[in-house]
């Protein structure tokens, strides 16, 4: 995602540069990345960095909170920040899967998942969504595919399991491009780590490139294949994991390093 990839216009899936701003606060300053398909690139910051905000704003979904944007997006070839709504909603949940931080406030506790299936299945699909497709479904993010479970409220779900859920939603259409918004954060250290080795999973079975964001940068170091750190709203350094763990340059990534939890 740092303006020093090496990416062959093949492999490219996703460019930007961007600018993101409430009223007149900059929230993000000329932040430009680049994605390859089939990549995991994870963006570590601290609260009020502007990790949620890139989340938005690669959606063109920032305006719904009061934000403005303005540079480029371009996915799969096409730039997005021209197009008019209507087809950017062809493109949320079709080739931009997103998946928020918290189940709770993401996911109507009143619906069934069943329910919750069809509607995303009917944003971008004809027809009905048959039993076995929802089986397999649920079953990729290893979740139950019985009948029992499809008529639960998304009220009864346990926080692991509305997570899953959650990704399943996300990645119903086969989305290119996978944005994980602090996945794990509400998560218990066990789940946190299942929900990793899901996303990896997802990540070599589908091919799906995947935009994993979050504040804590031991939690995204067993499955990314490059790490960027986003400070004061700015991607201040880029690199393998191995690059960024063992030879930190910028100042705030030797303190991001130097706080993790050390082995005995």
């Amino acid at each position: 995602m740092s303006s020093g990839s090496s990416l062959s216009s093949a492999d490219e899936l996703l460019k930007y540069r961007l600018n993101a701003r409430y009223g007149a606060t900059p929230v993000l300053r000329e932040v430009e990345g680049r994605l390859a398909a089939g990549e995991i690139a994870a963006l570590v910051g601290l609260s009020g960095s502007g990790k949620s905000t890139l989340a938005l704003a690669l959606q063109r979904l920032l305006h719904y909170r009061g934000g403005r944007v303005d540079g480029s997006i371009v996915l799969e070839g096409t730039e997005l920040m021209g197009l008019s709504e209507s087809a950017m909603r062809s493109i949320r949940g079709r080739r931009i899967g997103y998946v928020p931080q918290s189940p709770g406030t993401a996911l109507n506790p009143k619906l069934r998942v069943r329910t919750l299936i069809d509607e995303t299945w009917s944003a971008h699909a004809r027809g009905r969504m048959d039993d076995a497709a929802r089986q397999t479904l649920l079953e990729r993010v290893q979740l139950p595919g019985t009948g029992a479970f499809l008529d639960q409220r998304a009220g009864e779900l346990s926080t692991g399991q509305g997570q899953r859920l959650l990704i399943a939603l996300a990645i119903l259409h086969g989305p290119a491009l996978l944005i994980a918004d602090e996945p794990t954060s509400a998560l218990d250290a066990i789940t946190q780590a299942a929900v990793l080795r899901l996303f990896a999973e997802l990540n070599r079975e589908l091919g799906t490139a995947i935009l994993f964001i979050s504040h804590d940068l031991l939690s995204v170091a067993s499955i990314a294949h490059r790490v960027d750190i986003l400070h004061e709203g700015s991607v201040v350094e880029s690199g393998p994991p191995g690059r960024i763990f063992g030879e930190p340059v910028h100042p705030f990534t030797r303190d991001l390093v130097d706080a993790m939890p050390k082995r005995p």
